[in-house]
């Protein structure tokens, strides 16, 4: 078993000891959906929404939700608190790369996180008869790019914060502008025109991710800006890492 096995092998144990971050990834995108579902005109077509309900357009934001909270509470709460309890500064004695240790937070979260995607799809789906996304395809690899692009900086706060307490401040710099201009705090389709467009580049891609899920056409120009914030983000974040 390699290094970064070993490492993820371990980092899952720890994770599933203390469960409260896979519990909320998991169930609290849910439960949002069925909240919200049960407002009175939540699932009725709308002139606003361009004859689509706004539970189907919501979908989205639901999905920035179980990101955002993995990526940019969970990720540098854990790492800062390895740094202020010392556990960073003994691993440095050790030929262990911070790429590694970034490397399986990552991965443990994303996939908790898209697990609970996953579940608020098919519950949708079950439930209010949210179709699935028209395009598959370009959806997972929206998704993906997302996923990684807003783990990015929930890695780059990990990186360099040096407690928990300080780490939480630090990715809340990006939590509540992700949250916003994903449609979490106010549906896309009434925020004004320029707030729209400039989500519409900001990650995880709520209005790319919409399209696929729509069956509209995809941007490139979209994917590329995510795929910029995944591939500079986790370089920055490898690059600024400090054990203590």
């Amino acid at each position: 078993m390699n290094t970064f096995a070993k490492i993820t092998a371990t980092e899952t144990k720890l994770f599933l000891r203390t469960p409260m971050w896979a519990v909320f990834g998991l169930l609290l995108p849910p439960a949002l959906l069925l909240g919200i579902g049960a407002i009175p005109g939540m699932s009725e077509p709308s002139e606003v929404t361009a004859g689509y309900r706004f539970i189907d357009l919501w979908v989205p934001s639901l999905i920035v939700v179980s990101l955002a909270m993995l990526a940019l509470q969970a990720i540098p709460g854990a790492v800062a608190s390895y740094r202020e309890q010392g556990v960073l500064r003994r691993l440095a004695t050790t030929p262990v790369h911070p790429v590694n240790l970034l490397g399986a937070q990552l991965l443990i979260h994303a996939v908790v996180a898209l697990a609970g995607v996953a579940v608020v799809l098919g519950l949708g789906h079950a439930v209010y008869d949210i179709p699935l996304p028209r395009h598959p395809l370009m959806f997972l690899v929206t998704l993906l790019l997302g996923t990684v692009s807003v783990f990015a900086l929930g890695l780059i706060a990990a990186a360099v914060a040096r407690t928990a307490k300080s780490a939480g401040g630090l990715a809340m710099i990006a939590f509540f502008p992700i949250m916003f201009f994903g449609g979490v705090y106010l549906p896309r389709p009434l925020l004004p025109d320029v707030i729209r467009r400039i989500g519409d580049y900001v990650p995880p891609g709520s209005q790319p991710l919409q399209d696929a899920w729509v069956g509209n056409g995809v941007q490139p120009l979209q994917l590329l800006v995510l795929a910029a914030f995944a591939v500079l983000g986790t370089a920055l974040a490898a690059k600024l890492f400090r054990w203590e």
